[in-house]
């Protein structure tokens, strides 16, 4: 059975909802954010203290878009994997890794320094610096998505789950409102998946089961 270690809409909210895509049974684990300090006993499951934390018989992993390419490579039978010998397979792996590096990480920042710092550590103009360079970077999400209604292979794949969720994340920092035409229409029609609205469903009725407090990690605030 696979595990999966999750916080409401944190980043393993990625690997969640491509479990629903693929219809593979699993246990969800619902710890408080961050659980590296609200919830101690969760270092020993990952020292780091961060979710996602994927296990999978002996296979652990932390990353949230490598474990996204690890679940369609294993589980996906090609459905939303893209083949090593398939032209597209070079996008592929770069909008997976592009989805957390650069898509995710500014975010991260807007997030620290708006709303998780306090007094004299609050940074407004760092935080409207990596507002500006994630909205930047959406350009070439917008460029993709010109002529073609998913963003490689002609196909839904696993790389839209992984850049979704940076959707999701801006929607939750009201980035969203500048969102340019294709890349807005984009997430409506990713936010009409089945999948997706049965993850956020499942992570809501999970936290309520296990104890944890519903509210999506991007807008808990000090």
């Amino acid at each position: 059975m696979i595990i999966l270690h999750h916080c409401v809409s944190a980043r393993s909210f990625r690997p969640l909802w491509l479990l629903e895509e693929l219809g593979l049974p699993y246990e969800l684990r619902m710890w408080p954010f961050p659980p590296r300090a609200m919830a101690r006993e969760f270092l020993s499951e990952n020292p780091l203290g961060t979710v996602p934390l994927l296990v999978d018989g002996a296979t652990r992993m932390s990353e949230s878009a490598g474990i996204c390419q690890y679940l369609a490579a294993r589980h996906s039978s090609g459905g939303l994997d893209v083949a090593v010998d398939d032209p597209a397979f070079g996008a592929y792996l770069n909008w997976l890794h592009m989805s957390d590096a650069t898509l995710t990480f500014p975010q991260t920042l807007v997030l620290r320094y708006t709303y998780f710092e306090t007094g004299e550590r609050l940074q407004p103009q760092v935080a409207s610096d990596y507002a500006r360079w994630f909205l930047a970077r959406l350009r070439s999400v917008e460029e993709a998505l010109q002529s073609a209604e998913f963003l490689c292979a002609g196909r839904f794949t696993a790389a839209d789950v992984a850049v979704g969720y940076a959707l999701l994340l801006a929607e939750h920092l009201g980035l969203d409102q500048q969102f340019p035409p294709a890349v807005s229409a984009y997430w409506a029609r990713l936010k009409q998946r089945p999948a997706y609205q049965q993850a956020l469903q499942i992570q809501h009725q999970a936290a309520l089961d296990q104890g944890v407090p519903t509210t999506p990690a991007p807008d808990i605030r000090p």
